[in-house]
């Protein structure tokens, strides 16, 4: 498993954290076969005191994060080894209920690993129910406007078609009172 390790423009990471995240992250070996994650990407930053550790795993069709905020960079370190410990044992679980199912099905027989079974498999066991469909006509509008709009209809988020080049796009309030955009390619 090869671990980047970063810290943002304001944090250098030192050997002693580095070395402290890479003992924490050899924790998640148990949970993933070593072919299923070649590439783990771990990022620290420090705002107005605040110490943030956001680590990201790919996992074939699947994308683990987790986030975690404390004062300290170690407990934030602990805090999402924690969280990712939950995740991983989750889908875990998932895969390993997965293949019980589909080995029933194929008469005992294993024809599939775990680590090969796409993310579409398990959202059609895990689908959650639609309880409520909106549709809109999307007229063409500038972020500005859209952002309006938002704030007008008191909602985290709207959805619009970008008047620069009639693309679906979504802006949201971030957590620090921002606002993000997302812009479909």
């Amino acid at each position: 498993m090869n671990i980047q390790i970063r810290g943002d423009h304001h944090l250098d990471v030192t050997p002693a954290l580095k070395q402290y995240v890479e003992k924490k992250m050899g924790r998640m070996e148990r949970y993933l076969e070593a072919s299923q994650v070649h590439d783990v990407s771990v990022t620290m930053s420090v705002t107005r005191g605040v110490h943030t550790v956001e680590v990201m795993i790919p996992l074939g069709q699947a994308l683990l994060r987790a986030e975690e905020r404390s004062d300290d960079m170690y407990a934030s370190v602990d805090l999402v080894m924690d969280k990712l410990e939950k995740q991983l044992e989750k889908y875990r679980h998932r895969m390993g209920q997965k293949v019980s199912r589909r080995l029933k099905v194929e008469g005992g027989k294993a024809k599939t690993r775990v680590n090969q079974i796409g993310m579409d498999e398990l959202a059609e066991e895990d689908e959650p129910d639609v309880v409520r469909v909106k549709r809109f006509d999307m007229k063409p509008m500038d972020v500005s406007e859209a952002i309006m709009q938002m704030d007008l209809l008191g909602h985290d988020f709207f959805v619009f078609a970008n008047a620069e080049d009639e693309k679906t796009s979504v802006v949201y309030r971030r957590r620090n009172g921002q606002f993000g955009l997302i812009q479909a390619l």
